[in-house]
């Protein structure tokens, strides 16, 4: 029993990767999809694409050296990197100066890395993860303003640099 049983087991865990799909519009009209050929009816074989798969990595035993960051980095890791919520056609009016910005990363921000605003060129706040920035008490008049995808100490990404002004109402 053992070995027989094994190969027949074998073999019926393989058949659903090795199963056809069948499209066919049924009585109603609808387009229908099954596993087994309908009765009556004519169906299409469904060519499906290969699965993905991914290979497991074992964890690096204490001895081994980390990988030096970003090396399986594309040269852009995200396809869209770019600060949203500021307007740049007329002042952004901020009577405290204080406001927040928009960050938008696609794909979506992975770990573990961290966004950091540059303000007129300069590190602004904490990296963080959240797509949302405060700038607090910020000088009125023209300022730069971009964002940073960081991992560690290591620039990952930059997105383009965006110049606008802020209005504040002058204090006496």
């Amino acid at each position: 029993m053992g070995r027989g049983f094994s190969i027949i087991l074998l073999l019926l865990l393989a058949l659903p990767a090795a199963a056809q799909i069948y499209k066919y519009t049924d009585a109603d009209g609808n387009t229908a999809y099954s596993n087994q050929p309908p009765q009556g009816v004519p169906a299409q074989t469904v060519e499906l694409p290969p699965l993905n798969s991914i290979e497991r990595q074992s964890p690096a035993s204490p001895d081994t050296p980390p990988a030096p960051a970003n090396s399986d980095e594309p040269r852009n890791a995200y396809e869209a990197l770019e600060l949203t919520d500021i307007p740049t056609e007329e002042a952004l009016r901020a009577n405290n100066g204080t406001f927040t910005v928009g960050v938008r990363a696609q794909p979506r921000l992975r770990s573990p890395h961290l966004f950091r605003l540059l303000l007129d060129g300069q590190p602004y706040g904490q990296p963080t993860n959240v797509p949302r920035l405060q700038l607090v008490n910020i000088d009125r008049g023209e300022h730069s303003l971009a964002v940073q995808v960081i991992d560690g100490d290591t620039l990952v990404q930059q997105s383009e640099t965006v110049t606008f002004t802020v209005q504040r109402v002058h204090q006496p």
